[in-house]
């Protein structure tokens, strides 16, 4: 049975992030422990979040995005706006990163045919060495 609440140690392990990138989330109203005193008590909702905005991370979203995209769970609308807004948004990622890996194909195929390039250059002059010995 998973537990109600974690403490900041706990939801650093399960989710391999550091304290200040939790108390970041939370100054960037992400993230919303219980505060009892010093401690920090996070939810079932904190860590559906922590995973949503982990997740948006790693697919390159902004840290506003996410948030925008968090707030509208809340409207009374079963998600249809959150997952419709989420899809955009997403969509103009994918085509971004499908940019970016072109561009990136394109500079990995340049680099090979320079290196081609240089060893056959290389190969010349050890040719040339061999030819004068």
């Amino acid at each position: 049975m998973e537990q109600e609440t974690m403490t900041i140690r706990q939801m650093c392990d399960a989710f391999d992030v550091t304290p200040r990138t939790l108390r970041f989330y939370e100054s960037k109203e992400l993230l919303a422990p219980i505060r009892d005193g010093q401690k920090r008590l996070f939810t079932k909702r904190d860590r559906a979040r922590l995973k949503l905005i982990l997740r948006g991370k790693r697919f390159g979203f902004s840290l506003e995005e996410i948030r925008q995209l968090l707030e509208l769970y809340y409207l009374d609308d079963q998600q249809e706006t959150q997952l419709t807004r989420t899809l955009e948004v997403a969509g103009a990622r994918l085509s971004d990163l499908e940019q970016r890996r072109r561009e990136l194909e394109e500079a990995i195929d340049e680099m090979k045919q320079q290196m081609i390039m240089v060893d056959g250059m290389l190969a010349d002059i050890d040719e040339a060495k061999r030819k004068r010995a």
